[in-house]
């Protein structure tokens, strides 16, 4: 537009000088040799136009003839790259379908169009990974380590391949590598960070830790929980060595994260060793309202060594009341009140957990009781026996891994501050088998068949209707079944037999599924009544 715009206003200028000369009178004398030549002022103007314009276009003319030959390669070698980057536009879209033969295809086709163009060696390595030809796919990552602006891409490409590999020192090498060559690349300085961490490379891991957060590789939050994370760790490390610095550690992680749990109960150890009472009963009960935790408990219970039972049973009623209702505080209660051989205080702590369903700890904290209050009884072995079918208790857990303690790095992969407290979640929703009191008595064997009780309604045989589709529940048989009988001291093992309009499927060994209530839908002789029949209890075997 500029341009037309500069055309327009040159013609313009010219036309109009040509109209100021065309008003004025007057001759162009040309003398040559002998001769004169007079023309009028207007044409000669007009014929020097002229010739500066066959001038220029016999210039254009001759450049142009001289660039001929690079504008016909230039062409051509559009071309071949428009076709080079069509063939990796086609490849990317093989790769993305998982057509392989396909990909390996355009990717020669492009290789050879490109060379080493990167997107041409990234499709190379796509297809390679797509086909399994692991050394073909670093060897296309490493032609991008030859390029600065492809560097990052290869040392990712080679960093993943390791992984795959197993070659976790490699992998280390790559992520470390790549942190120098660009340090806002957040895999690489994750990946290092992990790898740190695993070799507890607790002050190396703090200062990548540092570099991620200032490049905003992450949040300050989730930073500031990280660097409380290390130095607990990097005091627990040292603090068999070097006491005031694991002290100084652990105080910091503290100030980040109040409610650390194993960082309140090292600066409570490391606080009392120094005759602190007070500054560490005041970290104690910090972390205990911000997560309560049998760990904390513990540590207030024997915060001032030399103590005796009924000192720490009036330390703990004190924390315990600060989370009231809470199951950890009625658990510590009751260990503190065992100790101080307050049993009446100890099982009245206890019993809101045991109507509400007694964990594993809880029932073993019963058994101690009454072995305590009333020796070896058949009550100390009847909590025991109840101890082993209980539904767990919280524990250390992190990637489907459980920990006696704390870790402050996940063994499996490399997460900083994995391990939550927390029933295993496996566990969860496990059917819980009850079993007769008398029957568990006698029965030590894991194996021995295990009656279960489904509540069934009995639906009378009724006429089949034709055409009518099967509902996605399971049949009922149309007789009652008879229950099984079970000794009082004995398990009656119910071997399932064979028969032919068997409605009931064999179940799988272990874990035994929840059993359905299925709801029966009788249908009586006389509609009239509108009563149903009283459920019945069949019991049915289910191998261990």
């Amino acid at each position: 537009m500029i341009r037309a715009l500069v055309t327009v206003l040159v013609l313009a200028l010219a036309a109009y000088g040509l109209y100021l000369l065309a008003g004025r009178p007057g001759d162009v004398a040309l003398t040559l040799g002998q001769f004169t030549y007079k023309v009028k002022l207007v044409w000669a103007a007009v014929a020097v136009l002229v010739l500066v314009g066959v001038l220029m276009a016999i210039i254009g003319f001759l450049r142009w003839l001289l660039r001929s030959p690079a504008n016909v390669a230039g062409f051509f070698r559009t071309r071949r790259r428009s076709k080079g980057f069509n063939a990796v536009t086609q490849g990317m879209i093989a790769v993305g379908s998982g057509d392989v033969r396909r990909a390996q295809r355009q990717a020669s086709d492009a290789e050879r169009i490109l060379g080493s163009e990167p997107l041409a060696l990234l499709l190379r390595a796509q297809a390679s990974q797509l086909s399994g030809d692991r050394a073909g796919a670093e060897a296309a990552f490493r032609a991008m380590l030859s390029e600065a602006e492809t560097k990052p891409l290869g040392l990712r490409g080679l960093f993943v391949e390791a992984r795959r590999r197993g070659d976790a020192h490699a992998a280390r090498q790559l992520a470390a590598e790549a942190v120098k060559t660009s340090p806002t690349l957040p895999w690489a300085g994750t990946a290092l960070l992990e790898f740190q961490s695993i070799e507890k490379d607790w002050s190396g891991a703090l200062s990548t830790l540092a570099r991620n957060a200032n490049h905003r590789l992450i949040d300050k939050e989730t930073a500031r929980r990280h660097r409380a994370v290390l130095l607990t760790a990097q005091a627990i490390e040292q603090a068999e060595r070097d006491r005031a610095g694991a002290k100084a550690s652990v105080l910091e992680a503290l100030k980040l994260a109040p409610g650390l749990v194993p960082a309140a109960v090292l600066a409570a150890k490391l606080l009392s060793e120094g005759n602190d009472i007070r500054k560490a009963s005041k970290v104690l009960e910090t972390a205990w309202r911000l997560q309560p935790h049998p760990d904390i408990a513990e540590a207030y219970m024997n915060v001032r060594l030399g103590d005796s039972a009924r000192d720490r049973y009036a330390r703990v009623q004190t924390l315990a009341a600060q989370m009231a209702g809470n199951p950890e505080a009625a658990i510590a209660l009751a260990r503190a009140a065992l100790s101080a051989r307050d049993f009446a205080v100890a099982r009245s702590a206890l019993s809101p957990l045991l109507a509400s369903g007694a964990t594993e700890r809880v029932c073993l904290l019963m058994a101690d009781i009454e072995e305590a209050e009333h020796g070896a009884t058949g009550k100390v072995r009847e909590w025991l026996s109840r101890a082993v079918r209980a539904p767990r208790d919280p524990v250390w857990t992190a990637d489907g891994m459980v920990s006696d303690v704390w870790l402050p790095v996940s063994p499996v992969t490399g997460r900083i501050d994995a391990f939550e407290w927390k029933t295993p979640v496996e566990r969860l929703g496990a059917p819980v088998v009850s079993y007769a009191d008398d029957v568990l008595a006698d029965v030590d064997e894991p194996e021995q068949p295990k009656l279960v009780e489904a509540h069934v309604k009995p639906v009378e045989a009724s006429p089949p209707v034709a055409e009518k589709p099967a509902e996605p529940i399971a049949e009922v048989p149309s007789a009652p079944v008879e229950p099984a009988k079970v000794e009082p001291t004995k398990v009656e093992v119910l071997a399932p037999e064979p028969v032919k309009p068997e409605p009931l499927k064999p179940l799988p060994r272990r874990p035994p599924p929840p059993m359905p209530v299925v709801p029966s839908h009788p249908v009586p002789d006389d509609p009239g009544t509108g009563e149903e029949e009283p459920s019945r209890v069949v019991r049915f075997p289910i191998n261990g």
